[in-house]
């Protein structure tokens, strides 16, 4: 007799108890009795029965399992860490602050949280994973860890000048941007009202600007005043390039914000510095004004080099995109038909029957409102008198500004021989990667909350974060075969120019 396991289809399949015999010279089976309603247990013990087997080893008696701690996805971060020299890079010597450290980066990329978390995340008794461990700091707790966080504050410039060595040379390009996170508490002094580029409004915010290479690598980070102008942190990280970092011919790319001609005149030229930038929508249109920008040049080609008098020693990139165009014309035709609808309840109340709306100061009033809500004054004849109030449209300035449509023009400095004018296109769309970075700080690594009242710690706070994007960077293009990412960048690439 013997155990059949008989496949049925989607259904589980038959366990059935045969016998075989012989009839006619012939072997046959037979059916003696059907066991699918058995417990598995039980139907492999019957099943060794008939095969002369000993009963099977009951495991559970045999192990008594305490503790299991979840490992995978600590030994994934750790082992890219260590591949990539993060404890050699924090200090060369051994060390459990440095552990720690490393402990703090690594459960920051695994699940985001305060250091009061991690601290328990890592302390034996209430681990969360074999973290604590594995880098022998599972009796730590969240004292240790700030103080570890002050220990490697004071190594921010030797780690970032590392940085630096390991991934930019001379004559090399380096993207800048600025973004704010929104602080809580009163007291730390870096917290202040500034502009929310990070969408949290009315809240104190820190303003941070980091420094990438084109890949999107961060090599350094630097924490501001939550009001700082974004072109006033400029200097720091220049200071930064030129002196600690030792590189003499760097090229700086930054938007037409961070950038502007006072900071290239007064801080970028006298520092012998490179840049590529972008020119704001008036100055595209005086050079379309004074012909030095021809619009017909966009007939038959997406992309145009020119100069101008007013840019002396620079290159003018000037580029036509189709699909941004039809965006801006779709978007402004919005906003105007937005605006009229709420102008137009404006102009009846002046001339409604019961309890008119009287007095040019009221009308104006309401007016403005909605003009400035929707940013379209310009685009609009105004006449208000104390009893009447008329809108028009100002096809003048609507056609003017629509003509500009999906139009932008780059300046840069570098020459034809060193950079030409696709690759200056496609260099300063790779501040897409430092804009990519500061969403994943403010979501996927959870800069927020900021809970830290002293502004070191909070600088600790976001320099750490940086160094565990460094990490998570390094995942996710190890990781890129199995991911939704471009395989042919360079092509890629090439696509978005136009």
């Amino acid at each position: 007799m013997y155990v059949a396991r008989v496949p049925n289809r989607g259904s589980p399949p038959a366990i059935l108890l045969r016998e075989s015999y012989r009839e006619g010279g012939k072997v046959k089976n037979r059916t003696l009795a059907n066991l699918s309603r058995w417990p598995e247990p039980k139907v492999e013990a019957l099943s060794r029965v008939l095969k002369r087997l000993p009963p099977a080893p009951d495991l559970a008696a045999a192990f008594e399992i305490t503790r299991s701690l979840p490992h995978g996805h600590v030994a994934a971060v750790l082992g890219t860490a260590r591949g990539l020299g993060m404890a050699e890079l924090i200090d060369p010597v051994p060390s459990r602050r440095r552990d720690l450290v490393l402990a703090m980066l690594i459960g920051q990329v695994i699940a985001p949280s305060s250091k009061l978390a991690i601290a328990r995340g890592l302390r034996a008794e209430t681990a969360t994973s074999s973290l604590g461990e594995l880098l022998g700091v599972s009796c730590c707790d969240e004292d240790d860890l700030y103080e570890a966080m002050d220990w490697v504050l004071d190594r921010k410039d030797t780690i970032e000048t590392a940085l630096a060595a390991k991934h930019l040379v001379n004559r090399t390009l380096v993207l800048y941007d600025v973004s704010s996170a929104a602080f809580e508490g009163r007291t730390c002094p870096l917290g202040a009202i500034g502009h929310p580029r990070d969408g949290v409004k009315g809240r104190r915010q820190i303003v941070y600007g980091l420094l990438c290479t084109t890949a999107g690598i961060p090599i350094a980070i630097e924490v501001f005043d939550g009001n700082i102008a974004d072109p006033k942190t400029l200097t720091a990280q220049i200071e930064k390039l030129k002196n600690r970092f030792g590189l003499s011919r760097v090229c700086l790319v930054g938007d037409r914000g961070m950038l502007t001609n006072a900071r290239i005149r007064d801080e970028v030229r006298p520092a012998q510095l490179d840049w590529i930038s972008a020119l704001r929508a008036p100055q595209i249109k005086a050079l379309v004004d004074e012909g030095a920008l021809q619009l017909s040049l966009f007939d038959e080609q997406d992309l145009a080099e020119i100069t101008s008098p007013e840019f002396l020693g620079e290159r003018l990139v000037c580029c036509h995109n189709p699909v941004l165009a039809e965006q801006r014309t779709r978007k402004r035709q919005d906003l105007l038909a937005a605006t009229e609808k709420e102008l137009t309840p404006i102009a009846a109340a002046t001339s409604r029957a019961r309890r008119p709306l009287r007095g040019k100061d009221k009308i104006a009033l309401r007016v403005g409102k909605v003009l400035n809500h929707y940013h379209m004054a310009k685009h609009f004849t105004i006449e208000i008198t104390d009893e009447s109030f008329t809108f028009t449209r100002n096809t003048e300035a609507i056609t003017a500004e629509a003509a500009l449509d999906g139009i932008y023009a780059l300046r840069t400095s570098l020459p034809a021989d060193t950079l030409g004018h696709d690759d200056v296109v496609l260099r300063y769309k790779g501040l897409e990667d430092v804009e990519r970075f500061f969403r994943t700080l403010n979501t996927e690594l959870d800069v927020r909350p900021i809970r830290h009242r002293l502004a070191d710690r909070v600088r600790a706070h976001m320099f750490l974060r940086m160094l565990s994007y460094y990490i998570s960077w390094h995942m996710k293009q190890a990781l890129a075969p199995i991911l939704f990412v471009d395989n042919n960048k360079p092509a890629a690439a090439a696509k978005r120019v136009n």
